[in-house]
């Protein structure tokens, strides 16, 4: 029997290359987000909305009739804001959070009955290195990437007498439409902060333009269904791996001067 995959943020980005090379490999690849993608695919799809109780509810519903098990649930939905925090509004902070945080979480939460009829399912959560190194105006986004990862460990914990194994995969910078579609700050430059808004945008943009192609992060996310254990984290990437061992070797004094110089 084939397994069944269900992923968010299936209409682009890391969620849509998942999807695409996941089904040519044979899976029973279900992708799902608010609208369908531009792109053509062949796999199933189902629009679902992860911000909003009662779509979630209706999705969980017609996917029960459709299959009788889920082996993998691959969290990917995911978004971005950026700017200062003294200029941002408390209703962008709950958005980017309702959604990169409360979407997975509302997700998993509701389909946890059909994972656990799985012997051994996986719930593999996408966050960022940018969870493990804060980005200077773009703290939101560094803050509900943290938040995934320790949902993930938690989690982890609580479901492994189920044989539901758990992991947080950390991409570092990545190009897709992601950087396109990231929510832009009201205020990009002024006599307060100067031009170091706008500055850290572009390096953020740059770095993503130059980034690793989504596919490289497919590929772990294939590697690990089919691992025997799962890791607690897996970074993608030499150069992030780097930065994260050394972010945690090093004195967060010196990490917070180094990413001020580069970011800040």
């Amino acid at each position: 029997m084939n397994k069944t995959v269900v992923i968010s943020g299936a209409s682009s980005g890391i969620g849509f290359t998942t999807a695409e090379f996941l089904h040519k490999k044979g899976y029973n690849v279900i992708g799902l987000s608010r609208k369908y993608p531009v792109e053509k695919y062949d796999f199933k799809y189902l629009l679902c909305d992860i911000t909003k109780d009662a779509d979630v509810d209706k999705f969980v519903d017609t996917l029960g009739k459709m299959i009788d098990q889920v082996d993998v649930l691959i969290n990917c939905a995911g978004m971005g804001v950026s700017g200062a925090i003294e200029y941002s509004s408390i209703e962008e902070a709950k958005k980017i959070f309702d959604v990169n945080v409360f979407g997975q979480i509302r997700l998993t939460k509701n389909l946890m009955p059909l994972i656990r009829k799985s012997k051994n399912a996986r719930i593999i959560n996408i966050g960022s290195v940018a969870g493990e190194i804060v980005i200077p105006f773009q703290t939101f986004y560094s803050m509900t990437k943290a938040a995934v990862s320790i949902f993930s460990e938690g989690l982890r914990i609580e479901l492994a007498p189920f044989n539901i194994q758990v992991t947080t995969v950390l991409p570092g910078d990545i190009k897709t439409n992601f950087t396109k579609n990231r929510e832009m700050p009201n205020v990009i430059e002024d006599d307060i902060y100067k031009d170091r808004i706008k500055k850290s945008l572009a390096r953020m943009a740059k770095d993503e333009e130059q980034g690793m192609h989504a596919l490289v992060v497919t590929k772990v996310i294939f590697k690990l269904i089919n691992k025997k254990t799962l890791p607690v984290a897996k970074t993608v990437g030499f150069q992030y791996k780097l930065f994260v061992l050394l972010k945690r070797i090093l004195p967060k004094r010196l990490v917070s001067y180094v990413v001020k110089k580069m970011y800040g």
